[in-house]
């Protein structure tokens, strides 16, 4: 979108919560665990990555591990509001930076066979807390209160001001 070049290199982290975990201190974790695995991979590099969760009543609502977990994960999200957290790190070398957004969500109440026509469609597979904002499940939201794009898994303010600590600030022409 904003024309920052860019390669994708998968980081092959667990991703699994820890005991006693705390939501922010699980993203915070995970977004470091991924720029340090990608870093030596890429020397020199500017490393960006980036994690993000749902959290309802202090729960880690992970990506769902089923079509049902899905389904079952927006049964309790539907009429409710929630946290999104994203945690981005940028690191070159030895240097980290990180930072993280938390934005309210609110999902509009909706019947169990949108809820699984929705799932059905395979979107919500892959994604924390089983939906995509961005993506055939904005539908299902009532209300964002933050930033748009930290519920899609960037916030782009937070991404910007960390890559320009690190040399790399946006221009809008290059």
């Amino acid at each position: 979108m904003l024309h920052i070049p860019f390669r994708v290199v998968p980081p092959d982290v667990d991703e699994h919560v820890l005991p006693g975990e705390a939501p922010q201190d699980y993203v915070m974790r995970l977004s470091r665990a991924k720029a340090e695995a990608v870093v030596a991979r890429a020397p020199g590099d500017v490393i960006l990555a980036a994690d993000t969760t749902v959290v309802l009543d202090g729960e880690i609502f992970s990506k769902p591990d089923s079509p049902a977990g899905a389904v079952a994960m927006l049964s309790r999200l539907q009429g409710r509001t929630h946290e999104v957290m994203t945690a981005i790190a940028v690191t070159r070398g030895g240097d980290l930076a990180q930072a993280l957004d938390v934005s309210r969500v609110t999902l509009r109440p909706v019947d169990r066979p949108t809820l699984e026509a929705y799932v059905a469609t395979g979107e919500p597979l892959d994604k924390a807390g089983a939906y995509a904002i961005q993506g055939l499940g904005a539908p299902l939201i009532e209300r964002v209160e933050g930033d748009f794009f930290g519920v899609m898994g960037l916030p782009l303010r937070l991404a910007l001001d960390l890559l320009a600590k690190f040399g790399r600030p946006y221009r809008f022409t290059r």
